[in-house]
């Protein structure tokens, strides 16, 4: 019988700049894990190229100015508040079995 692989998939809806991210995390060898960025925003397409592989310890157990993900997002991302680059780490996060897959929500209220 075959092994069915492991993936991780969401989708994060950004907002005012109208553009939408499916992060899809699958896990590889040696606490490893490839990620993939599905969007029309130029600046997470470079971001993507930076990040396709990860190591889930110093993605997921890291501070934010040692974060693998974090860094390389100051690097190609102009808005400080895009919620792409925490929706990774959580897809990472989920892949590795280290948190259950739950849905995050921001919303404004008047």
């Amino acid at each position: 019988m075959k092994a069915v692989k492991s993936m991780t998939k969401l989708t994060v809806v950004s907002g005012a700049c109208g553009f939408a991210c499916t992060v899809v995390a699958e896990k590889g060898e040696q606490k490893k894990v490839s990620v993939r960025l599905e969007s029309q925003c130029e600046m997470l397409q470079k971001l993507a190229e930076e990040i396709a592989t990860l190591d889930v310890m110093t993605t997921v157990f890291t501070n934010f100015l040692n974060n693998p993900v974090y860094k390389a997002a100051a690097r190609h991302l102009k808005h400080v508040t895009c919620p792409v680059p925490g929706g990774i780490i959580k897809a990472v996060e989920a892949e590795a079995g280290l948190a259950l897959p739950r849905d995050i929500t921001i919303k404004f209220e008047k």
